[in-house]
């Protein structure tokens, strides 16, 4: 007579079949090393703590625990009995292409010839995006063609270690990403030697802006050059980048050679202003000769009111003392410029915002305003460069 499965199940009566019934036999390691992690479970749950150095079992089971936390294979087969979190998150288990198809149990990943899923219906063809195909790379300069570049680079390194020069955020694309400037860029010094600038124009559905972008020259100081787009390299210079400075003589130079003469070509830059506080403070209102003098691109009007608001405006009002129309000159180099200029009088204060935030006024000097409207008029005419100024005497001195 045939036994039903049943049957057979009934008639163990040496429980051989019995699943949760292990054969007597010689341990495993993985055996051994699961008894090893139980007596830390069974110590936890006698003490209520995790073994320490009280003695020299609890020492040895610190041992243990400790060498168990720091193997993610050992980790990966104790996890199952880890009823008292002691071994904490398991690593990611690393697997490659090969893995993941072997892996594929309901076919998933079988082709059977559809290939929709790639067709674009309602994008450009590959065809029609040939001219964005066009990507910047690296390409290596010749000795012959890097060697000038390499004295410029090692000078730009002596005048950082000097003070000369300083790395600044790089912010405002368009303002600061200028040829001829050294930028530092994933810790690489680069030089922008040309752009090829041209405005286009961008969202055109959504009432359109004008943006600058082209194709740059762009060298790195590891002997490589790169056609990559103006704005590619602007962006990369915010995510991971610094502005170089110019050192001062250089500032003092480009200032002069931009604004000594104005023809109908020339840009009109904004405005150089000098303002008075309103602010009720005694130690502000206390200061005699005190005086903001900052470069806006905007209107002054504009650009101070929101004067009580705003730090750099010492939290108060302020009035509009002078106003000076600019051509072709760089912000950044007109405040190195002025910063540098009137270094020894700055203004020296610690304020407070509303929040409680301590503020560091910058572009207020103590100087009569004759002599700042005598320095700004240096400054458009190109002859600063001749002059220093005398704080002791609070006159101009030629050098």
């Amino acid at each position: 007579m045939a036994n039903t499965l049943d049957d057979i199940f009934d008639d163990d009566e040496f429980g051989l079949l019995n699943p949760n019934v292990r054969q007597a036999g010689a341990k495993t390691d993985e055996d051994r090393l699961i008894s090893a992690f139980e007596e830390i479970n069974t110590f936890i749950d006698t003490n209520g703590r995790e073994p320490a150095t009280g003695s020299m079992s609890e020492y040895t089971l610190l041992g243990k625990l400790n060498a168990f936390r720091g193997d993610e294979a050992k980790k990966r087969i104790l996890k199952p009995y880890d009823r008292h979190q002691l071994l904490g998150q398991l690593a990611a288990e690393a697997r490659n292409f090969d893995d993941v198809v072997a892996d594929d149990d309901l076919g998933l990943l079988e082709y059977n010839g559809d290939t929709s899923i790639f067709e674009f219906n309602y994008t450009p063809k590959p065809s029609e995006r040939a001219a964005s195909d066009f990507v910047a790379q690296r390409k290596p300069l010749s000795e012959k063609e890097f060697a000038g570049y390499e004295t410029m680079f090692q000078q730009v390194h002596r005048d950082l270690k000097a003070g000369k020069r300083k790395l600044l955020p790089f912010d405002r694309l368009e303002n600061n990403l200028q040829q001829g400037n050294f930028y530092l860029l994933d810790g690489l010094l680069l030089y922008l030697e040309t752009a090829d600038i041209e405005p286009e124009l961008r969202g055109v559905n959504t009432g359109g802006r004008v943006q600058l972008d082209g194709r740059t020259l762009t060298i790195f100081e590891n002997g490589t050059k790169s056609n990559m787009l103006f704005r590619s390299l602007g962006k990369s210079l915010q995510k991971n980048g610094k502005l170089v400075t110019q050192t001062a003589s250089a500032a003092e130079a480009a200032l002069q050679a931009n604004a000594s003469v104005i023809s109908g070509e020339d840009l009109e830059s904004g405005w150089i202003y000098v303002l008075r506080s309103k602010s009720a403070d005694a130690q502000i209102s206390n200061i005699e000769n005190l005086f903001k003098i900052g470069f806006s691109s905007q209107e002054v009007s504009v650009r101070i009111r929101n004067a009580e608001r705003e730090a750099t405006y010492l939290m108060a009002g302020v009035e509009v003392i002078a106003t000076y129309r600019c051509f072709n000159i760089n912000p950044r180099q007109l405040e190195n410029l002025l910063h540098r200029f009137f270094g020894d009088c700055c203004l020296q204060i610690d304020l407070h915002d509303t929040s409680g935030m301590r503020i560091t006024p910058r572009e207020w000097f103590v100087v009569p305003l004759s002599v700042i409207d005598e320095t700004i008029h240096l400054i458009l005419n190109g002859n600063i460069v001749n002059y220093r100024y005398d704080a002791k005497s609070k006159v101009l001195r030629l050098i």
